[in-house]
């Protein structure tokens, strides 16, 4: 995730929440250092945004309330049924692409009131989806192969094989296959035109080419 896509989803999941949220939270939220976090909440000040810090319990950093994009028109139980797939997918990792779902979810709770809010937190407790967690892969491959994939870029991999040993190839991804504890990436070597499926679980580097 860029700096400014990092931005626009600090922005968008501050908007969603009726408490305040630390910096350490913030940090785990986006899987960064929490020096990164001050920097980028600098930054949003800097942009004119209405951010405060609210001490005690329940504080953190917040919107102002009066802050606010068009509302999208979901009912409670329209917006329950989209978090609790949505949450479930990511806890499971059953998609990929966590950070961009995650900006979504929060779109779509901002966008309640805090009584539509309220319900939907009910109606999840009463939720539950039991299945198989896919392989984890690291956050930064996870991002480059979301901006490979949606971008129609290049990507240069370093791959760990089946008997250990890594090696290095370039490919762009012709579609990813979600398995029930795997993800797959569709592939064609840019050199050759070899067609590959590789394991994203598998993939220790990955950088645009």
């Amino acid at each position: 995730m860029t700096r400014q896509a990092r931005l626009f989803a600090i922005v968008e999941y501050l908007r969603a929440r009726r408490t305040g949220v630390t910096a350490q939270m913030l940090a785990d939220r986006f899987e960064v250092a929490v020096r990164t976090i001050y920097r980028d909440l600098d930054a949003l000040r800097e942009a004119h945004l209405p951010l405060r810090a609210e001490q005690g319990r329940g504080g953190g950093y917040a919107l102002d309330r009066h802050y606010a994009l068009p509302p999208v028109n979901l009912s409670a139980r329209e917006a329950a049924l989209l978090v609790a797939v949505a949450t479930q997918a990511i806890q499971l990792r059953l998609v990929p692409f966590k950070q961009t779902l995650s900006s979504a979810l929060d779109k779509v709770r901002g966008a309640l009131s805090a009584s539509a809010q309220r319900e939907l937190l009910e109606v999840l407790k009463q939720l539950k989806y039991i299945g198989v967690p896919a392989l984890p892969a690291a956050p930064a491959v996870r991002a480059a192969v979301e901006d490979a994939w949606f971008g129609q870029r290049p990507v240069a991999l370093r791959y760990r094989r089946a008997g250990g040993d890594t090696g290095a190839r370039t490919v762009r991804i012709a579609g990813v296959l979600m398995e029930r504890h795997m993800t797959l990436l569709d592939c064609v070597d840019v050199q050759s035109g070899e067609q590959r499926r590789l394991r994203l679980d598998r993939i220790e580097q990955a950088a645009l080419a």
